[in-house]
């Protein structure tokens, strides 16, 4: 007896995004129609566009095109609390066997889709889409992009390099991933950690066909922030090892001059005492504000606020 085909659910956070969405959906929809004309999910498939807080006209878009096309839904949140919630926000309204995260612009090539559920249908909880060519990015985006790999990789952080949140996931991996509290979100680097089996499917990545980018250099560096300080406390042990060391090579120093001393060998000035007292002043800054911002996570953390609100829902039927 053959199982029941699966229902997918297309998640696609939108933020401002009144440009793309019309090309989007249409796409989208094509994809879920094709794939139920391969039996490879049910008729019940839909896109769920989770709204960001949009400024522009993009809710709007997202509930006439609900009331037109059977495989849209949409849910809008009652401001924007970043792209990360905005994700999870979709992925807990999605009622579905399995869910498929990928932004509006679709810069992510939505054509892999059906292999990824292939990989679904051979057994896997968890697709992930990997970039193997980034031609498209400038070149100081694709200098940065390895370097913060390299670095999260350093640090222990169990990441897949190249990939971002386009992805695959089983009800079996979805409800696993949502056990995750926190309210500091890099889900990127939280869908490493459930386990169960895996694929990877790899693809290049198209330029932006309208809008402007959401991720500029400031949410870049915020993201990147967010993901070392959500997933390990290296930095902290980091700050450890250096003031052991510059422990050790003051008590050198000072054993140095107290023998320079002794001899008569003293010189006055205060080039060295300057230099000493900025150098350790700066290393106490900088670490102060790293353990500021693990402290700021656990006062944040331990308020254990709602992560969203759901202002409108376009179906009755999306899941609570």
């Amino acid at each position: 007896m053959n199982s029941p085909l699966p229902t997918l659910a297309i998640v696609v956070p939108c933020y401002n995004e009144q440009e793309v969405l019309p090309s989007c959906m249409l796409t989208l929809t094509d994809i879920i129609k094709n794939l139920i004309a391969q039996n490879k999910i049910n008729e019940n498939s839909y896109v769920l566009y989770a709204d960001d807080g949009s400024k522009d006209n993009t809710w709007n878009i997202i509930e006439q095109e609900s009331i037109v096309n059977i495989h849209a839904k949409g849910l809008k949140l009652s401001r924007n609390r970043g792209h990360q919630i905005a994700l999870l926000a979709g992925l807990q309204h999605a009622d579905s066997d399995l869910t498929i995260s990928i932004d509006a612009d679709l810069q992510d090539d939505c054509t892999v889709i059906e292999k990824m559920v292939d990989e679904y249908h051979n057994g896997c909880h968890i697709v992930y889409g990997v970039r193997n060519d980034r031609s498209t990015d400038s070149t100081f985006k694709r200098r940065t992009a390895e370097y913060f790999y390299a670095c999260m990789k350093w640090m222990g952080v169990q990441q897949v390099p190249n990939h971002a949140d386009f992805r695959l996931l089983s009800n079996t991996a979805k409800n696993a991933l949502l056990e995750f509290g926190e309210q500091n979100l890099y889900l990127r680097g939280l869908v490493p950690l459930i386990g169960f089996k895996d694929a990877k499917i790899y693809y290049s990545r198209a330029a932006r066909l309208a809008g402007e980018s959401k991720y500029p250099l400031k949410k870049m560096l915020a993201l990147a922030i967010e993901g070392i300080t959500s997933l390990t406390i290296t930095p902290l042990r980091i700050i450890a090892a250096a003031g052991f060391i510059i422990s050790i090579l003051s008590t050198l120093v000072a054993l140095y001059s107290i023998f320079e001393k002794i001899v008569g060998n003293t010189v006055e000035g205060w080039t060295s005492v300057m230099i000493a007292i900025f150098f350790l002043g700066g290393v106490q800054m900088l670490s102060l504000g790293i353990i500021g911002e693990y402290v700021g996570k656990i006062y944040i953390e331990s308020k254990k606020r709602p992560k969203y609100f759901i202002e409108k829902k376009t179906d009755d039927n999306v899941a609570n």
